[in-house]
């Protein structure tokens, strides 16, 4: 980091006021001085005469040089103050330039609410770090816009292994993620619709992929993720996982049909089976099928009356031989709500991926890809806006993944296996399966609460995150969040965040694209960060488009085997 160091006493013009022999940055503009503050509240910096208000926006870095430690926080609120009172009731004539001039950045100042969050080391290299600040800096102490080198120092850089995610505001230094801690918790990204989450998302997928410390299952509702997606703003087309990392992504779909219409080969075509439906996938779906919860539990009294493999397909015949009232009369169950049940798993029938009895074991298909080292992600094509298809899926499908994974975990435990890589598993529209009415319920509501025990976290993006339970929601450890407009979004998003009522003014701010809010576990203070470009110049930075290890190993082993 460049820094100013005067041992000869003499000053440079940027450390006036500070002890001779201090560190303080010199590649930020000087704001002003703090005049007032609180640990819970942040401090109040008055700008310098030369300073405009107009040149500070909230979310900016800054560091301050206090008497004993350097501090480096984020601008949460920009105002204007005044030495005389009488400005408020007598306003200067706006025709009298002179006056006006005279009288800004003296009688008539701005001030930036700052909140310091890390005390920097004092000097560079020596293994320290920035770590969490526990005091404020004294009055007087000048503040500065924080140097790209403050910055790096902070969130990492790319030389380090890290991950470019974006740029600060007004900075074009690059701010880096570390995608090792990113994936140690699930991952949660948020905005309302329009403002960029799935190029967001995409970014951070990437980023996963290339790393290789984890692999990623991604339900991908729009088939936005494989392939290509689309950017509807600009009305192209933009490359996916598969065309950037080629081997490293395997594609599954539902639709065979709706790849084949876009040019694109999948790897697996999925199929399952109404041997594989449980009841607890039905009790999910309650809401999405319109179904009582009288209609719901009957799906439990089926599968006791007719067994784990047989029960659906045993109930659909029940119903086409008219037979639904004897049976509503034998398991004593109502008979309209019996009915209701049939109708909507009737609706399963014309899927085209539902068939009557599947051998294929999907979910171990998907364990082999990702144990060969690669990310997979499952399209589902037309069926994507058929919202109780996609929870049934992305549901059945994880519940037998993550039992894997568990079995995987316990056996490395007991020292009979190797340790399973680390997985994240993506899901849009999350609140439809993390609300309070079946998060206890759902797999992903237990895979959100066990905190990487059995080394599968969550990714799950949403632009409702009020409709998450809250306890689901406080699981959530890193949280990019892109515009939201909802009260109550923007307080679910928060809930739990230190300085959450500073950071509110902050998210109520952002731009509507292209930029979001990112705090937690990952980060070490929240960060506004105006993400970079999916595009061309993004597509020249991805490396490591060929065979993983594992997969050279398996085509030799094939070959030669």
């Amino acid at each position: 980091m460049t820094q100013a160091y005067e041992p000869d006493g003499k000053s440079n013009g940027l450390t006036d006021g500070l002890d001779h022999g201090r560190l303080a940055s010199v590649e930020g503009q000087r704001l002003g001085m703090v005049i007032e503050g609180s640990v819970g509240n942040g401090v109040e910096v008055r700008l310098e005469p030369g300073v405009s208000v107009e040149q500070v926006k909230v979310g900016t870095f800054v560091t301050i040089q206090g008497s004993n430690n350097r501090f480096f926080g984020v601008v949460t609120d920009v105002g204007l103050g005044s030495t005389d009172p009488r400005l408020r009731f007598t306003p200067l004539p706006a025709d009298n330039p002179f006056v006006i001039q005279a009288l800004q950045g003296t009688v008539a100042f701005g001030t930036v609410s700052v909140l310091p969050q890390l005390t920097m080391p004092e000097v560079l290299g020596g293994g320290q770090g920035p770590v969490a600040a526990k005091s404020i800096p004294a009055h007087f102490s000048q503040a500065f816009t924080a140097s790209q080198n403050d910055v790096e120092m902070v969130f990492g850089s790319e030389a380090d292994g890290n991950f470019w995610i974006g740029s600060p505001l007004d900075m074009e230094t690059k701010l880096c993620l570390d995608l090792g801690e990113l994936v140690k918790r699930s991952v949660g990204v948020f905005g309302k619709s329009g403002t960029g989450k799935t190029f967001l998302t995409r970014l951070l997928l990437a980023g996963i992929v290339q790393n290789g410390e984890a692999a990623s299952l991604i339900f991908d509702m729009h088939s936005e993720y494989g392939w290509q997606g689309q950017d509807a703003d600009k009305g192209i087309s933009v490359k996916g996982l598969k065309q950037l990392f080629g081997a490293k992504v395997s594609t599954f779909t539902l639709d065979d049909e709706h790849s084949r219409r876009r040019g694109v080969s999948a790897d697996e075509t999925v199929q399952l089976g109404f041997n594989h439906i449980e009841p607890q996938d039905i009790e999910l779906l309650r809401e999405s099928l319109n179904l009582s919860e009288v209609a719901a539990s009957a799906a439990f009294n089926l599968h006791e009356k007719f067994g784990e493999e047989k029960w659906v397909k045993s109930f659909l015949d029940a119903g086409r031989d008219g037979s639904l009232l004897d049976l509503a009369e034998e398991l004593q169950v109502n008979a309209g709500a019996l009915r209701a049940l049939y109708n909507r798993l009737g609706r399963f029938t014309r899927h085209g991926f539902m068939v009557e009895h599947s051998r294929t074991d999907t979910a171990a298909r998907i364990i082999e890809h990702l144990e060969r080292g690669q990310h997979v992600v499952l399209e589902f094509g037309r069926y994507g806006d058929d919202e109780a298809a996609y929870i049934l899926v992305s549901n059945l499908l994880t519940r037998r993944i993550h039992r894997k994974y568990v079995e995987a975990k316990e056996s490395a435990m007991g020292g009979a296996g190797k340790e399973p890589r680390p997985l994240v598993i993506v899901i849009e529209e999350a609140h439809k399966f993390l609300n309070s009415s079946v998060a206890s319920q759902t797999i992903f509501g237990i895979i959100a609460r066990e905190l990487r025990k059995y080394n599968v976290t969550l990714m799950v993006i949403d632009q409702r995150p009020s409709g998450i339970e809250s306890e689901v929601l406080s699981q959530v450890g890193t949280r990019f969040s892109c515009l939201l407009d909802n009260d109550r979004d923007i307080d679910a998003v928060l809930s739990g965040t230190p300085g959450s009522r500073q950071l509110r003014t902050v998210l109520s701010r952002l731009e509507a694209k292209q930029q979001a809010l990112v705090f937690g576990h990952a980060l070490p203070l929240p960060v506004v960060v105006r993400t970079r470009d999916y595009g061309a110049s993004f597509y020249e930075t991805v490396r490591g488009g060929g065979d993983s290890p594992e997969e050279q190993k398996r085509k030799v082993d094939e070959l030669f085997g």
